[in-house]
């Protein structure tokens, strides 16, 4: 088990950029299998990126697909989401997930962190 920390929202305009942050703790980390999400209000919540345990393969979803980037940094304990071209429907908490040892199709997580909000004004 991980504890997530997601950091790095904030108020953006359309257009613009954020690079999230997810601070992991534990010894484990280099095993985990990554992911992003998001839910917007009244929405429910939806994968936005994945990340690998092992070596830098990704998944993304379509609807972010050339505007974003999912990396990390295993000597920090650290997955980064990059967000480029930011648009309102991006606006949502964003949270990082993690999984010891999944495929990056996984599509269950155990361990989440409490999500960070990301707003981009129409």
């Amino acid at each position: 088990q991980v504890q997530l920390a997601e950091s790095g929202g904030g108020l953006v305009q359309a257009g613009g950029s954020l690079r999230l942050s997810c601070a992991a703790s534990g010894r484990n980390f280099p095993a985990y299998t990554m992911g992003w999400f998001r839910q917007a209000p009244g929405k429910e919540r939806e994968f936005v990126a994945a990340i690998y345990w092992s070596g830098g393969i990704t998944r993304y979803a379509d609807s972010v697909k050339g505007r974003c980037t999912v990396s990390r940094d295993n000597a920090k304990n650290t997955v980064y989401l990059q967000l480029n071209s930011l648009k309102p429907e991006d606006t949502a908490v964003y949270y990082c997930a993690g999984k010891v040892l999944a495929a990056v199709t996984t599509t269950t997580y155990d361990d989440w962190g409490q999500g960070t909000q990301v707003t981009v004004p129409s």
